[in-house]
């Protein structure tokens, strides 16, 4: 038989590697599986990228503690930062169909980027880089410069001062930003990245699943704050990480609306939670290199209430009408601003009183992509902000917006704030893991018999 000892060993082990029946792995095995997605897009994903950007050399130079947002996306899972100055050269020879993965750096990168500097036989690393690049006489040499997206904006000053110095001036006309390379980098999921992110959204759903419950909430004890923090907590616990602080916010019959600001930096702390309030949070994590960013609402019932007010459940109604007005114009190329616009037209046509603000999801939580509006700029973005990027297919978005509702008996409006992972695919729109299309409950509701 096992010891008490050993079977409250086995009890903490699966509440920490295990949320609902999604698995989290350990270190040993996030790192294999970082790294063959990596090979996979290297080999595969990279080659058609360069093609579609009409690039055949990609230079991507960082120094340690100073990377390059691309490159961050490019280690191993075992290189936590770049090592003294790391450039990786990638050539893409089309007629050959190859592609070549090279680090100028004294070690390989992994096992997908060989180094191909030594140097004992060329002491400079800059003259090093020119002799590949001579060697390969590229067409074109992509650099991470941009002014219209700053994920691709990641070349610093130095290293690119230095780059044109050491690059003979024959090849300075080949030299142009890698913007559209970049952005597709890190936009672009693979099928098995696909299939991982159903897996962190389900995670993500469980843990506010459970912060939005009586085992986290007792009405008039439990404080915003402290659902916060215990968010935060309950991902250190399970091994995860979150990209941003996790947020919780009250709409009640007593207050009045305020402004967009007050669910990300306006809001009081610590108030205390009521029945009859509306509780809303936004909450994200990341594993595996991916991230997830999610906003959900619950309803804390009065003592004599069985559901949600009927009010509540028609007004999360109207925000999954504003979901499918936006979901419904994204189509490939289309622009951001664009696509907010004619979503923003016929929401508004049907009633509505929305608001859109959805950002590209997946290396990076706010990542790099097409922007759908943003919450103080409903008219579209500016041009500087990637106006004119299209929307492309395999690529995940934070689909964030709200709509405002008046409720009579409130005597006030209230503001339906949500957001969920969707993918956009040759076949269309889907959200990642589903959505929200019923309030939680605090507590939940349940049937009791008995003699």
């Amino acid at each position: 038989m096992m010891s008490t000892n050993k079977i409250l060993f086995a009890i903490c082990f699966f509440n920490l590697f295990f949320v609902s029946s999604q698995q989290i792995l350990p270190e040993v095995e996030r790192a294999r599986v970082i790294d063959e997605i990596l090979a996979d897009k290297f080999d595969h994903l990279l080659p058609d990228l360069m093609d579609q950007a009409d690039i055949d050399m990609w230079v991507v130079i960082s120094r340690e503690y100073n990377e390059d947002p691309v490159l961050r996306t490019m280690l191993p899972a075992t290189w936590l930062n770049a090592r003294r100055r790391t450039i990786l050269l990638f050539y893409r020879d089309k007629a050959k169909k190859t592609i070549e993965k090279l680090a100028v750096a004294r070690y390989n990168v992994g096992d997908n980027i060989e180094s191909a500097w030594d140097k004992e036989k060329e002491p400079n690393q800059w003259k090093r880089l020119v002799q590949l690049i001579e060697e390969r006489n590229p067409n074109k040499i992509g650099l991470n410069f941009s002014k219209d997206h700053n994920i691709a904006d990641g070349l610093d000053k130095t290293d690119y001062d230095e780059f044109l110095q050491n690059l003979p001036k024959k090849h300075h006309k080949k030299v142009v930003s890698a913007e559209q390379l970049a952005v597709r980098w890190i936009e672009t999921r693979t099928a098995r990245e696909m299939v991982i992110y159903n897996q962190l959204v389900d995670i993500t759903h469980d843990i506010i699943q459970e912060a939005f419950s009586e085992k986290v909430i007792t009405p008039g004890i439990t404080t915003t704050t402290e659902v916060e923090w215990w968010m935060r907590q309950k991902v250190t616990d399970l091994g995860l990480e979150t990209w941003f602080h996790p947020t919780v916010d009250v709409q009640r019959s007593s207050e009045e609306l305020v402004g967009h600001l007050y669910s990300f930096s306006g809001r009081p702390d610590d108030m205390v939670i009521l029945p009859g309030d509306l509780l809303h949070c936004d909450f994200g994590i990341n594993y595996l290199r991916l991230n997830t960013d999610c906003q959900e609402l619950a309803y804390v019932l009065k003592p004599e209430e069985k559901q949600a007010p009927k009010f509540l459940v028609d007004g999360l109604k109207d925000g999954n009408r504003v979901q499918d007005f936006l979901t419904s114009n994204m189509v490939k190329g289309r622009t951001g601003n664009e696509i907010l616009a004619k979503s923003l037209q016929e929401a508004k046509a049907a009633g509505l009183r929305p608001s859109i603000y959805t950002h590209p999801l997946g290396l990076y939580g706010h990542s790099a992509g097409t922007t759908i509006g943003m919450w103080d700029s409903q008219g579209g973005v500016m041009k500087d902000d990637g106006e004119n990027y299209p929307l492309n297919p395999n690529t995940v978005y934070a689909i964030e917006l709200n709509t405002t509702v008046t409720i009579p008996e409130w005597k006030r409006d209230i503001r339906i704030m949500l957001e969920e992972a969707g993918f956009y695919g040759e076949e269309g729109f889907r959200y990642v893991n589903g959505r929200q299309t019923e309030l939680l409950l605090i507590p939940r509701v349940q049937s009791h018999q008995g003699n």
